[in-house]
């Protein structure tokens, strides 16, 4: 029933996924409780995710407590092949290949709705967008859904406010297990590892333009002033940009960030970031790449339209030539720097997101839509199981409060 690019490449894809699997101990040990409890029994689980290995565990997990996994990717570039045929080898139905044209991607999508999915993982919001769109007549069957990025949450919630979001999803991005480590650490740490891998270029010592000072922004800044980068944001919240400048950024407009950066990258999760009229006045050289979710937010489309020719310099980095001597590079066709050009974030981190993935749809399927709004928070009980889980794995104790403490905390006449 799976649709992958070659089944012969199984063996990488289970290495692959057996590695992540020995440094992702707090899922261990919530699926060692699922293979016992098997609480996704009867149900079908339908999946948009970056197929790699860290979330092609995620759906062993939901396999071996009991439910019919669908898994497709969320981007056309963040699929690696190997995983797709090792997740596929071991009972999961995958439909999913690096380099998808925008048809085949849709197709993979239908493939894992058609089947009538009872709880919905998505990454970004387009497995929901469809469902919407295309199989309302199913919506019936769905329990509820887990979104991960803010970029999803943001169309879940535009969605919500048009009155058109349908079923129940929860918001696991904005878990404090999810966005505190996954997007400020795993998004750092990712994000470089793309870039320094695809150009082999030092960065101390560079100037780098950092679009967007959430969380995300916070972790890719962050981890570039520990590279010896100096750092400027760009940004249109002014609390955040006054977070920046405490933190110790200068934050400026990119109209003026355009003409002296080395780097870019754009985080924000909105599109024409870096526009055409910014990329003309950058330096030959320059460095464009994105960490936000969609492929819209540096107008790849339109400096191609303007450029007087482009040149593969390297495996993932196309140069665009404006003139004979200004070339802007663009990193993975302007999608996701860390998965189309990297491995995305390291397992240990994702062990914290995806630990919160399976709980949260745990409790969906024990609950079902009885009292969920449309739109709902993590219940703060899994916030508080993953961190537990992840410091006992980590070694680290800490204290409790006393009876006395609790109740002195929750007076207010003392």
């Amino acid at each position: 029933m799976s649709e992958i690019r070659d089944e012969k490449l199984a063996p990488s894809g289970r290495r692959k996924i057996d590695w992540v699997i020995d440094n992702m101990p707090v899922l261990g040990s919530i699926d060692q409780d699922f293979i016992k409890s098997k609480p996704f029994k009867g149900l079908k689980i339908a999946m948009s995710i970056h197929m790699e290995a860290k979330t092609a565990r995620l759906a062993c997990v939901f396999k071996d407590a009991g439910a019919d996994v669908y898994a497709t990717g969320s981007n056309p570039l963040s699929t690696q092949d190997d995983v797709a045929a090792g997740l596929a080898s071991r009972g999961v139905n995958v439909f999913a290949w690096h380099g998808s044209t925008p048809k085949e991607y849709d197709r993979h999508l239908s493939r894992c709705l058609e089947i009538g999915p009872n709880i919905i993982i998505d990454d970004g919001g387009d497995l929901v967008n469809m469902m919407h769109r295309k199989y309302q007549k199913l919506i019936p069957n769905v329990i509820g859904g887990c979104e991960e990025t803010t970029t999803g949450i943001q169309r879940l919630k535009a969605m919500d406010a048009d009155g058109k979001l349908l079923f129940p999803m929860m918001m696991v991005n904005n878990a404090q297990c999810k966005f505190l480590f996954d997007n400020r650490y795993g998004t750092g740490q990712s994000v470089w590892n793309g870039i320094n891998r695809t150009t082999n270029l030092i960065v101390a010592g560079k100037k780098v333009v950092v679009a967007g000072y959430g969380w995300c922004g916070k972790g890719v800044a962050m981890r570039a002033k520990g590279l010896g980068a100096r750092v400027y944001v760009t940004e249109i919240n002014p609390i955040k940009a006054t977070e920046a400048v405490m933190d110790g950024f200068e934050v400026l407009p990119m109209k003026e960030a355009a003409r002296i950066g080395d780097f870019f990258i754009t985080v924000t999760g909105c599109r024409d970031v870096i526009t055409t009229e910014h990329m003309k006045t950058m330096k030959n050289g320059a460095i464009v790449c994105n960490a936000g979710h969609f492929d819209v937010e540096a107008d790849v489309k339109g400096l191609a339209k303007i450029a007087k020719k482009k040149v593969l310099r390297r495996d993932n980095i196309m140069g665009y030539y404006l003139k004979k001597d200004q070339c802007i590079n663009v990193l993975a066709e302007g999608r996701l720097v860390n998965l189309a050009a990297g491995d995305g974030h390291p397992a240990e981190i994702m062990d914290m997101s995806f630990s919160i993935q399976a709980l949260t749809a745990q409790y969906l399927a024990k609950h079902g839509r009885e009292g969920l709004a449309m739109l709902n928070a993590i219940p703060e009980y899994i916030d508080q199981e993953v961190a537990e889980r992840k410091l006992k794995f980590l070694g680290v104790k800490i204290d409790y409060l006393t009876p006395e403490q609790k109740k002195y905390i929750a007076s207010w006449n003392e």
